[in-house]
């Protein structure tokens, strides 16, 4: 998930910080709800820092933090405590209620424990970097630029022009005493064991138009609409009980996340995208979100839907190579930070992605299989032969029958699939593969992609459309079988290189291939003995890169490290297979590192062997909450209930291998072609309840030969 304009590891920030996020805006602030200048911390929106300083002082003195008490993704407040000249105990609490969403709103309430009135002073520091939200992350910010500060009554507007990027912030605080350059100052008289109160409002600046809050100064929170669109969300979602506790947490929490990482189009508000995580990527990342949505799909299909309608509003339509935009293409991420303009000649999409374009035609053939009507799918259906067409023309570059890539300026992407940092790639002996290079899971998803076409092709009754794709998908996995085998090793090498050559090195990337289906079967126990071995499975999840590679590194972005949803989609293919045990043993190491993230799965944790420390080794800049994720438990879920909908052919398969350790399982209100289902599992007996009329519930696993992943 490496950001298009760096190839160096993703860089974090240390020490206790609060993250507030609501759409595309979010906040980073100390535990005492002061933004601290110099650090990593700040007020974003539009990926750009609108804020880079407030910190607040009573009578010159910073107050005492006490708390910081998180009420939602978007709201959290902080407690601190004021001293008062000549008492020993601070009778002055300060309570800061924030709430992020298109900018922010901040109440500032001091209660007075005391017996008679406190008057006090109260200053706010300000200030604006408009740094571009990459060079915060990366600690690389540089002062540039014209700044400009302007004030009148009760508001200060901060303004910035960069190389013709405008960005500004209105801040508005009527009840102020005096307002400077850099400064908002109050005068408060609190009455005996009373309370004072004011309210602040601050709001982006975009080319000199100021953006509407989701939270106004005067209006009542409650009715936000953050507030009601996270009301709703938790209406609708499926309600899991389980008599494992830290399961019910798990899939609550990604529930949470999922709802909270959510972000919508101003142009087309009913059409929501799952952001790739927080709070460094709250933005459209193409292949993050594709994924994302596919695994969230137990728990609602409208972000699938959402994200490929938005994704399909933005394809390729011309080739330029630094965008690398080509006809068809599915595009890889979308910014609009300072930095973007001159990056990427003033484009905000770049496109640099080879797995992208072949998940979105997949993932709209999974929506069919969930019941999604052909109606809304057919609207779709041009972009994904769009789609399919830059697989063959563009993808395959050199017209071997395989996509690979090749970034097209010094600024893309050297690597271009899910492990996307410059070292990402390589073979057993640590040497790095050179482009163009094609994955051995991109084929997988271009081979999903034909199976998923020439199932709506049927469905629409074009039979000779989905013959032609049925033969291009068992050409395709013919050839993949017999070009990245490696028989002497037991396993798939992950990729070919520039020469052809098979890229050696035993990765993770293999079980996707499991997943789609693209595995002759008469290898799949070799390779389900290789990604089960100590070597790759650390006891908490699946290394990346096996312990026996050149290359492995435990702390390492792409190469030792272990990420849930790589993992959970490794399962996925074990359990496609038929490889319980295997499947098992992920899905409850996955869930035993949950327990000590409190239920919050991270993006990736170190790959140290489970033996050697007795919890996960964090790494460092790791997004939390993180959209595939979030969405790992529900997929765990879904693989180990074997749960797998074929509405459009009448059926629901259903042959649960639910360990015993979880116990009893009950989903309520699983969205399923247009009405509501329930699910039971208690040992042996399980069933679903409230199926579509019309649809049998299969109770026995989906067969191999069956289509769709």
């Amino acid at each position: 998930m490496t950001a298009w304009t760096f190839e160096a590891e993703p860089a974090g920030h240390t020490g206790a910080t609060v993250t507030l996020v609501e759409g595309s805006s979010f906040c980073i602030s100390t535990a005492s709800g002061d933004i601290t200048e110099g650090a990593a911390q700040g007020l974003f929106a539009h990926d750009t820092r609108i804020l880079s300083c407030w910190q607040l002082e009573i009578d010159d003195q910073r107050p005492e933090p006490l708390t910081a008490l998180n009420r939602e993704p978007f709201w959290a407040t902080f407690l601190s405590r004021a001293r008062r000249p000549g008492k020993s105990e601070s009778t002055l609490l300060v309570e800061r209620d924030r709430r992020v969403g298109d900018g922010m709103r901040e109440d500032l309430i001091l209660h007075n424990l005391s017996g008679e009135p406190v008057s006090c002073t109260i200053t706010i520091a300000v200030d604006a970097d408009f740094a571009d939200l990459f060079a915060v992350k990366e600690d690389r910010v540089r002062h540039r630029g014209d700044h400009e500060a302007h004030v009148s009554d009760g508001q200060l507007r901060l303004d910035y022009e960069w190389r013709g990027m405008r960005r500004g912030l209105s801040v508005r605080a009527p009840d102020a005493i005096a307002v400077r350059a850099k400064e908002i100052a109050f005068g408060a008289l609190v009455p005996a064991r009373g309370r004072w109160r004011t309210t602040m409002l601050l709001l982006p600046v975009v080319d000199g138009k100021e953006l509407s809050s989701q939270f106004g100064l005067w209006g009542e929170v409650d009715e936000a609409q953050p507030v009601v669109r996270l009301k709703e969300w938790q209406r609708s979602s499926p309600v899991v009980q389980s008599e494992d506790e830290t399961l019910t947490q798990t899939i609550q929490q990604s529930r949470q996340d999922l709802g909270s990482l959510r972000i919508f189009d101003p142009d087309h508000p009913g059409t929501p995208v799952v952001a790739a995580g927080a709070p460094w990527f709250m933005a459209l990342f193409g292949r993050d979100s594709l994924l994302s949505s596919w695994m969230a799909l137990p728990i609602d299909q409208s972000l699938a839907l959402g994200t490929l309608a938005t994704l399909a509003r933005h394809q390729g339509t011309k080739e330029d190579p630094t965008t690398e935009e080509q006809p068809g293409r599915i595009l890889h991420e979308v910014r609009f930070g300072v930095d973007t303009g001159t990056a990427l000649g003033g484009r905000s999409i770049y496109y640099g992605t080879a797995d992208a374009t072949p998940l979105f035609v997949a993932l709209l053939g999974e929506l069919h299989e969930w019941g999604t009507p052909l109606d809304e799918l057919k609207p779709l259906l041009p972009h994904a032969d769009r789609a399919l067409e830059w697989v063959e023309e563009y993808g395959d570059r050199d017209g071997d029958g395989f996509v690979e890539y090749q970034r097209m300026t010094d600024q893309g992407l050297v690597n271009q699939g899910w492990k996307d940092s410059w070292d990402g790639v390589n073979f057993a002996d640590g040497q790095i593969a050179r482009s163009p290079i094609a994955l051995a899971e991109v084929q997988a998803y271009v081979y999903g992609a034909y199976r998923s076409r020439a199932r709506l092709a049927r469905a629409l009754g074009d039979d000779a459309k989905a013959r032609e794709c049925d033969q291009k998908a068992d050409e395709l996995k013919r050839r993949f079988n017999e070009a990245f085998w490696i028989p002497d090793a037991g396993y798939f090498g992950i990729a070919l290189d520039r020469d052809s050559g098979l890229v050696d090195s035993c990765a993770s990337n293999m079980g996707y291939c499991l997943w789609m289906g693209i595995v002759d079967e008469d290898k799949a126990p070799a390779v389900a003995e290789a990604l089960g071995s100590r070597a790759m499975f650390n006891g908490w999840g699946i290394r990346t890169l096996s312990t026996e590679m050149g290359a492995y590194n435990p702390m390492s972005y792409h190469n030792g490290s272990v990420w849930p949803h790589d993992s959970a989609l490794v399962a996925s293919g074990l359990m496609r297979y038929g490889f319980v045990d295997q499947a098992q043993q992920i899905a409850k190491g996955l869930l035993d590192a949950a327990r000590t993230y409190s239920g919050r799965l991270p993006e990736l944790f170190c790959g140290f062997d489970r033996t050697a420390y007795p919890e996960p080794v964090p790494y460092p800049s790791s997004c939390s909450p993180q959209a595939w994720a979030a969405a790992s438990p529900l997929q765990l879920m879904r693989m180990l209930l074997r749960f797998d909908p074929d509405i459009p052919n009448g059926r629901v398969w259903l042959a649960p291998q639910w360990p015993k350790q979880f116990g009893r399982l009950q989903v309520t209100n699983i969205p399923l072609a247009g009405t509501r289902v329930a699910l039971h599992v208690d040992g042996d007996i399980f069933d679903v309840e409230g199926l579509p009329e019309g649809v049998e519930l299969i109770r026995e696993p989906r067969p191999l030969t069956a289509e769709g992943p």
